[in-house]
């Protein structure tokens, strides 16, 4: 499994995607944080917090990590190599997690550089350090969990086609979904209950700085769900 982890990440830094991946995602917060006017202006809103980070990052990261995913099978399948890697003694299981752990990574390198911003806010909190760090730190942690939701509902999606494009706008469409759709449904007559079901509750619950272990359980099942059927899909 480790020689998928290492294929597919030297697979991204060999191409312009993982700059392209860390980039915009550094640059399109940057540009909402601190430069654009409106409600994710961190300098505009008066106040020393990440909120508008752990706001506007689920959203950005719906349509980048779809991007990163959308060739892990896809492209195998339309070059005829999935073949080839089927017959190499290792089971489908290391190749489907190898190359879930490989995307991983790669997302949450580009997430690193984010930290800086904490710094930031921390220095111009007044006085200095007067910051909510146990939010923070949840928001971190929930954000981890999403990703690792995204990334596996991205990777089934390319298995189920050998169209890039398709596999990538079938994955935006499935963690919308699951992000926001399951949270908008809940406003229809009486269900309710189906706020529970969305990434986006659990990603909030996980924010206030309190981890329940409900809300890991969630992510984790999510997360196991998606890269089993995509483990039964190749076999």
């Amino acid at each position: 499994m480790t020689a998928i982890i290492k294929r597919e990440i030297s697979s991204f830094f060999s191409s312009p995607i993982a700059y392209l991946v860390i980039g915009l995602f550094l640059v399109l917060n940057g540009l909402f944080l601190w430069v654009f006017k409106g409600d994710f202006n961190i300098i505009e809103s008066g106040f020393a917090d990440m909120n508008p980070f752990f706001q506007l990052a689920p959203w950005i990261l719906l349509f980048l990590i779809p991007a990163v995913t959308m060739k892990s099978f896809s492209e195998e399948k339309k070059a005829g190599t999935l073949e080839l890697l089927l017959t190499r003694p290792i089971s489908k299981t290391q190749i489907v997690m190898g190359k879930f752990i490989g995307t991983y990574l790669l997302v949450v390198i580009a997430l690193v550089p984010t930290l800086l911003y904490v710094l930031t806010i921390w220095n111009l909190a007044d006085p200095v350090g007067n910051i909510d760090m146990g939010s923070i730190a949840g928001s971190y942690f929930g954000l981890l969990f999403l990703i690792a939701s995204y990334t596996a509902i991205g990777i089934f999606m390319s298995s189920l086609t050998d169209n890039q494009i398709v596999a990538f706008i079938a994955a935006v469409l499935v963690c919308f979904l699951f992000f926001y759709g399951f949270s908008g449904f809940s406003g229809l007559g009486n269900l309710s209950f189906m706020e529970k079901f969305s990434l986006k509750y659990h990603f909030d619950s996980i924010g206030r700085g309190v981890i329940d272990f409900r809300d890991v359980i969630y992510f984790v099942s999510i997360s196991f769900f998606f890269l089993v059927v995509t483990i039964f899909k190749l076999k």
